[in-house]
């Protein structure tokens, strides 16, 4: 079940993860990286197509009372959303290490979205502030670059991790 449909947690942001399909990987290496994430994250739902490659997974960071839906695209949308982004970035002024990365962008064909929740609703006599510690979707965000040899993106912001 999507984190979407899920009363105790509300969106926050989504980020980017883009990378060659080719790279995509497979429920085998995802099953992996995701366990390698340790004893903090919680995974459910992990989904894959017909040919075995992974299509989307729930992880939750109860402790830093975040979760993520991470799902897979490809196709059209992904050349539009690039087309318009690479559109905006270039206007920014960029260090050598971005300019490398925007170049990458620029000819990747598939994309993570990792969609990110706080989990909300507790009990009235809970006395917590802001609760949503962004440690656990960064590391995500991180390793799932690496695992896909991708690039990580935060629309909101337009900076390229």
């Amino acid at each position: 079940m999507s984190l979407f449909e899920d009363d105790r947690y509300t969106w926050r942001e989504t980020y980017f993860v883009y990378f060659f399909e080719k790279s995509r990987p497979s429920k085998t290496q995802m099953e992996k990286f995701l366990k390698e994430l340790g004893s903090r994250y919680r995974v459910h739902d992990v989904r894959t197509d017909d040919d075995g490659r992974f299509e989307s997974a729930t992880v939750l960071a109860p402790d830093d009372f975040s979760g993520m839906d991470i799902t897979y695209v490809t196709g059209d949308e992904v050349r539009e959303q690039l087309d318009e982004m690479l559109e905006e970035i270039g206007k920014a002024t960029l260090n050598v290490g971005q300019v490398d990365k925007l170049k990458k962008i620029a000819q990747c064909d598939a994309r993570f979205d990792v969609y990110h929740f706080e989990q909300v609703g507790f009990d009235d006599d809970f006395e917590g502030d802001e609760m949503l510690d962004p440690g656990a979707l960064l590391i995500v965000l991180e390793r799932l670059a690496k695992l896909c040899d991708g690039v990580g993106f935060d629309p909101q912001t337009g900076t390229l991790m």
